[in-house]
């Protein structure tokens, strides 16, 4: 059979499982269970699945993922973060829209804490929303730059969905984590300057309020307390992997171990929240482990079919530049994410592109980075996009999802907008990879 038919019956199989509303994992695994029963023709098949399900898991490149899980939960179920995010408040004074400025920062912040976008936007919601209601916030000045900060957490090292692209695409997960630092800040400041810029314009989405200015050895003081041990947990990660100190993985558990250590300082430490932390984390560590091991035998059957090869040899036989045939895949994507989750996309999606990627002759950590922001407008992009229905729920019954994809949409354009900067001028994701140790 043609490699493309194979592939297209195969992809085509997957789509109508998870239209049957079939959770990913099971989606993957069902397909995987039918096609090497009729490829191998009986139980050998099966029993090359199991070895690939068992191979798949027990990767040491995979330990960084319950680790970085973990650190985020335990900076939520602490309560570090609403302390963190006062003590910025005390600095923004009265700039336009100054909450939504704050949802930026602590954004940031929060995303070099925890590698999940819907956790950093849940916490983010919870400690700013009522504060923004309250002070009469227009819900596209609100919900939006939540919104928006809360998928920085795929931008700003540890990301999850980082690692997990560099265990799928087989890309060092170090340079991502580093390559994207400085897209993720070229992000936030894009959010920052359209945030300042429409408030200005438009007052009334965001009313200035008088806020006293607190002496400045207090903001000092409180940044030292809560800010500061904050930036030493986010060295813990992100440092020594950029100065060659530890492995991605060591650097996540340097990183856990910090967070409970820091909860033990502000005395938070106790038995309820290292239950709630671990459970949490486990719940989703194990979803992301399922879905891997089903994608990675979904990858190894479209390499065996032919359907990959025969993808990569349609793709690069066509007439045109390789930039195009780039913006094309990101155009894929982009449609992709109006219908599919995030991880879901980068699992059918990675196992044919990065051959093509590296056929083209594009740097594969760049094109790492082009494929996270793609991504990150998979999480806004309406019907499905998972963090309108996580804002949606943290929101209450006066918000509609009407309400809320508005909110997003501007958020979206951003990310779109530093989509082409990095696609134009490539030194921008590569230059900080490039003076790693």
């Amino acid at each position: 059979m043609d490699p493309l038919i194979t592939l297209l019956l195969i992809v085509g199989g997957l789509v109508v499982l998870m239209a049957s509303g079939l959770p990913i994992a099971f989606c993957f695994t069902l397909l995987n269970l039918i096609i090497v029963f009729i490829i191998w023709k009986g139980t050998i098949g099966l029993e090359q699945l199991i070895l690939s399900i068992f191979s798949s898991v027990s990767t040491f490149n995979l330990l960084p993922v319950p680790l970085f899980i973990i650190m985020g939960d335990v900076m939520f179920h602490s309560g570090v973060v609403p302390r963190m995010m006062d003590a910025l408040d005390k600095w923004l004074g009265r700039l336009p829209g100054r909450l939504g400025l704050l949802a930026v920062a602590s954004g940031t912040i929060i995303a070099a804490t925890t590698g999940v976008s819907m956790a950093s936007a849940g916490m983010l919601g919870k400690v700013l929303l009522p504060e923004m209601e309250k002070r009469g916030y227009k819900k596209v000045m609100s919900l939006g730059p939540i919104l928006g900060s809360g998928g920085l957490a795929a931008m700003i090292p540890p990301s999850v969905l980082g690692v997990l692209l560099g265990v799928i695409g087989k890309i060092s997960i170090g340079q991502i984590l580093i390559a994207i630092i400085v897209p993720g800040l070229l992000l936030a400041a894009l959010y920052a300057t359209y945030i300042i810029v429409r408030c200005y314009l438009q007052p009334s989405l965001a009313p200035p309020y008088t806020v006293p200015p607190p002496p400045l050895m207090d903001r000092i003081a409180l940044t030292i307390r809560y800010v500061l041990p904050i930036g030493f947990i986010i060295f813990l990660v992100i440092g020594v992997i950029f100065f060659g100190i530890a492995t991605p993985t060591e650097a996540a558990a340097l990183g856990a171990v910090g967070t409970f250590v820091l909860a033990a300082v502000y005395k938070k430490l106790n038995w309820e929240m290292v239950k709630k932390s671990l459970v949490s984390s486990l719940q989703l560590t194990v979803m992301l482990l399922m879905i891997i091991t089903g994608a990675k035998a979904f990858s190894e059957i479209l390499t065996f079919t032919g359907a990959s090869e025969g993808l990569v040899k349609f793709a690069v036989g066509f007439p045109l530049p390789p930039i195009l045939i780039l913006i094309a895949m990101q155009i894929i994507l982009l449609i992709l994410g109006t219908f599919m989750d995030a991880v879901a996309i980068m699992m059918i999606t990675m196992p044919t592109y990065v051959p093509i990627i590296k056929t083209l002759g594009f740097n594969p950590v760049w094109f790492a980075v082009i494929i996270l922001l793609n991504l990150e407008v998979a999480v806004l992009s309406p019907p499905f996009g998972i963090l309108l229905y996580t804002m949606k729920g943290i929101a209450g019954p006066g918000t509609t999802m009407g309400d809320v994809i508005r909110a997003a949409l501007p958020f979206m354009g951003l990310i779109l907008l530093a989509m082409v900067l990095i696609i134009a001028f490539p030194i921008v994701a590569l230059w900080l990879p490039g003076l790693m140790r």
